[in-house]
C-alpha cells in the first residue's frame, strides 16, 4: 500500500536544516518555528492529514536545527512549547489511515530518542491521544512498559528513560489504571510530571477524594505547588464542591502575568463569589504587598480602597499616574491621591526608568485635581511638607525635578 502523503511545498523545512542557526540566532529562530506552526496551520484547514504531515516534519527537524542556539534565556523553549501545543492536537485530529500514522510514530519516535533537551517532551506527554487507537497505543504500551520498569526498578541512582511518560499516557489511554499506579510506586522519588498520570489514573477509576490525596501525596522538594494546587482545585470544581476549591487552592493556584490577571482568573472560575471579597482575600495573602494590588481595586471602582491600598506598600509611580490621568474628570479627588501617592513613592526612590517628566507630571495632576475641589492652598502645602521632608538623594531628584514649577509655599499659621 502506498502511504505517501499528499504532495505540497512546503517552505519551512528549508530554514529548519541541522546547524542552520548558530549560537546567537534564537529570536531568528522563534522567528522561525511562528513562521512554519502558521504555515502548518494554514495547510491543517483545508487538508488535516497534509497538516499533520507538516507537524511530523517539523518536530523531526526542531531539535537538528536548534542544536546550537544559545537557549538560556527561556525564550527558545517557550516558542518551542507553544508552537507542540499547537501542533499536537492537529496530530491527533487527523483523520489518517493505520500505516500513514504508524510511519508517523515511528518518525517521531526517532526524533524523540535523538532529541538532545527534550524539546519533544510535551509530545512524549500525549503518545496515548496521539496513537489514536486503543489497539496502537496497547501495542507502544507493551513495548514501552518492560523498559520502563527497569529504569525505575533499576537500584543505581539516575536512570533516565525517554519513553517514561508515552508509556504511561498509553497505559492511561487504553484503561490501564491501576498497571499506571502500580509503576509509580517504582521510583525512588515523587515527581509530580508522572504522578499526574496516576491522579488521571483515580480520576478515570472514579475515584476523585483519592486522587486529590494521591496528588496532594506528591508535594516535595522541587515539585510544582502551583500546578498541583490547580490540579486539586479542578477535581473539586468538578465535583460542585466550588466553596471548598475556593478555600483551600483558588487563591494559591490563581496565575496571570499581573496582580490583576491573577484577580480576573480566580473571579472567572468563580462566579458565584463576590468580587470584593475575592479581592480582599487575595490581598490577605501577600502581607506587604498590597500597594500591587491597586489597579485591581481601581479597576473595580473601589477608589477608597485603591488609595488605602496605594499607601501602605510601594506602587508603581507611573500606575498611579496613569490612573490620576484617567480619572481627572470623573474622579477628582481619587486623581489627587493617587497623584500624591506617585509623589510620594518617586521621593522615596520607586520606579522603573523614572525621569523628571513623571514627577512633573504627578504634581500637575495633583494641582489640576485641587483645583477641581477648590483645595490648591492645602495641596501646595501638602507637596511642600513631602518635598522637604528628608534629604535623600531620590527626594533631591524629585526637588530638582519641581524647581521653578511649584507655587509659592504659603505662610504658615
Amino acid at each position: 500500500m502506498d502511504i505517501k502523503p499528499a504532495i505540497h511545498k512546503w517552505q519551512f523545512p528549508n530554514r529548519f536544516r541541522a546547524g542552520a542557526l548558530g549560537w546567537r540566532a534564537s529570536r531568528l529562530a522563534c522567528q522561525r518555528i511562528r513562521e512554519a506552526v502558521s504555515e502548518i496551520k494554514r495547510i491543517a484547514k483545508t487538508d488535516a492529514v497534509l497538516g499533520a504531515e507538516g507537524a511530523v516534519r517539523l518536530m523531526e527537524r526542531l531539535w537538528p536545527a536548534l542544536e546550537y542556539v544559545d537557549s538560556s534565556s527561556g525564550a527558545l523553549g517557550s516558542a518551542v512549547a507553544n508552537a507542540l501545543d499547537v501542533l499536537v492536537p492537529i496530530l491527533i485530529a487527523a483523520p489518517a489511515e493505520d500505516p500513514v500514522r504508524n510511519m508517523w510514530l515511528d518518525r517521531m519516535w526517532k526524533a524523540i530518542e535523538e532529541d538532545g533537551v527534550d524539546y519533544l517532551g510535551p509530545v512524549a506527554d500525549r503518545w496515548g491521544e496521539i496513537c489514536a487507537s486503543t489497539d496502537r497505543a496497547n501495542r507502544w504500551a507493551d513495548v514501552l512498559c518492560p523498559t520502563l520498569q527497569a529504569c525505575w526498578s533499576d537500584p543505581q541512582p539516575g536512570a533516565y528513560f525517554k519513553g517514561s511518560t508515552a508509556c504511561l499516557s498509553c497505559l492511561l489511554v487504553v484503561g490501564r489504571h491501576q498497571e499506571v499506579l502500580d509503576l509509580l510506586e517504582l521510583p525512588r522519588y515523587l515527581f509530580w510530571h508522572y504522578r499526574r498520570y496516576g491522579m488521571q489514573a483515580l480520576l478515570a477509576m472514579d475515584k476523585k477524594a483519592e486522587a486529590v490525596q494521591y496528588a496532594e501525596a506528591s508535594r516535595g522538594l522541587n515539585q510544582p505547588d502551583g500546578a498541583i494546587d490547580r490540579a486539586c482545585e479542578e477535581i473539586l470544581i468538578s465535583s460542585g464542591l466550588h466553596e471548598e476549591a475556593y478555600q483551600r487552592y483558588g487563591l494559591r493556584a490563581a496565575t496571570g502575568t499581573s496582580y490583576l490577571a491573577r484577580f480576573r482568573a480566580v473571579a472567572k472560575r468563580y462566579p458565584m463569589k463576590d468580587k470584593t471579597a475575592i479581592l480582599s482575600d487575595l490581598i490577605a495573602t501577600t502581607s506587604g504587598e498590597e500597594g500591587k494590588w491597586f489597579a485591581t481595586a481601581k479597576d473595580l471602582k473601589l477608589y477608597d480602597l485603591a488609595l488605602e491600598l496605594a499607601h501602605k506598600s510601594p506602587c508603581d509611580p507611573k500606575t498611579l499616574t496613569r490612573a490620576a490621568r484617567d480619572h481627572l474628570d470623573t474622579q477628582p479627588a481619587f486623581t489627587l491621591g493617587s497623584a500624591m501617592a506617585a509623589l510620594r513613592w518617586l521621593s522615596e526612590g520607586w520606579g522603573y526608568e523614572v525621569t523628571s517628566t513623571d514627577v512633573v507630571e504627578a504634581h500637575d495632576l495633583a494641582m489640576d485635581a485641587a483645583s477641581k475641589l477648590n483645595d490648591i492652598d492645602d495641596v501646595a502645602d501638602q507637596i511642600w511638607q513631602l518635598i522637604e521632608s528628608n534629604q535623600s538623594a531620590s527626594m533631591q531628584f524629585v526637588r530638582r525635578a519641581l524647581h521653578g514649577r511649584m507655587r509659592m509655599r504659603p505662610p504658615s499659621n
